[in-house]
């Protein structure tokens, strides 16, 4: 079987070359200074010779961009990133979460929230990621279809694309049960019942969704007045 021929990689911008050194500023050779910055380029090309990463840095960075590209072509990117932002602080949250319905739970976000270091934050960010995904892969599906970005050959990226939409609502239903407070054990009744209301598989929807016939209630503290 032939090789196919490697592809030379996109010159480097002349902005980013270095230039050429000025007479008398040539650092002597043998100097400390010089041997370690000669080591570490020798480290930086044995790796670049075996990995190619400089080659791929630069198509990545520096290729052309097609005409009529504008801010709308970014809302892919965008709900990529807002997943792996939901990834990460989602597996640092399930350090902490105790999946009980009897208050540890709540007491396991209470104390992510108020004790661990920086809790608040990744948890701000993974509670109101979880929005912006939904708003950002809405936008995505509305520019796809009102480009026609799902005609062919695309047809196979619009089905992947609507089946990835629906898993993003279920996870995000789902999620909002997490805390187990007052506030997120009746949104998540309220959005249940809605489904059940369905004709046919609209029982059978409800029961797949609650987990069962029933839904275990959270225990209401008075010294959380806020959840009561």
């Amino acid at each position: 079987m032939p090789r196919l021929p490697k592809l030379s990689a996109p010159p480097l911008p002349s902005a980013l070359r270095a230039p050429p050194p000025r007479p008398g500023e040539e650092v002597a050779k043998g100097s400390p200074l010089e041997d370690a910055k000669q080591a570490g380029i020798t480290v930086v090309d044995w790796i670049d010779e075996r990995t190619s990463l400089s080659s791929t840095g630069r198509w990545l960075l520096f290729r052309k961009v097609p005409r009529g590209t504008n801010w709308f072509y970014t809302l892919g990117s965008a709900t990529l990133f807002a997943f792996l932002s939901q990834a990460v602080t989602g597996v640092f949250l399930a350090m902490y979460y105790r999946p009980d319905a009897s208050g540890g739970a709540y007491e396991s976000i209470r104390h992510v929230t108020n004790e661990v270091f920086l809790g608040q934050f990744v948890r701000g960010m993974h509670k109101w990621g979880s929005s912006v995904m939904v708003v950002l892969i809405f936008l995505h599906m509305g520019r796809v279809f009102f480009f026609g970005a799902y005609k062919y050959p695309r047809e196979l990226n619009w089905v992947i694309g609507v089946v990835l939409l629906v898993l993003t609502l279920v996870m995000a239903f789902t999620g909002y049960l997490l805390p187990f407070d007052q506030r997120a054990y009746w949104a998540t009744i309220v959005g249940v019942n809605i489904n059940g209301t369905g004709p046919l598989l609209g029982p059978y929807l409800s029961d797949f969704l609650r987990g069962g016939a029933n839904s275990a209630r959270p225990r209401c503290r008075a010294s959380i007045p806020s959840t009561c």
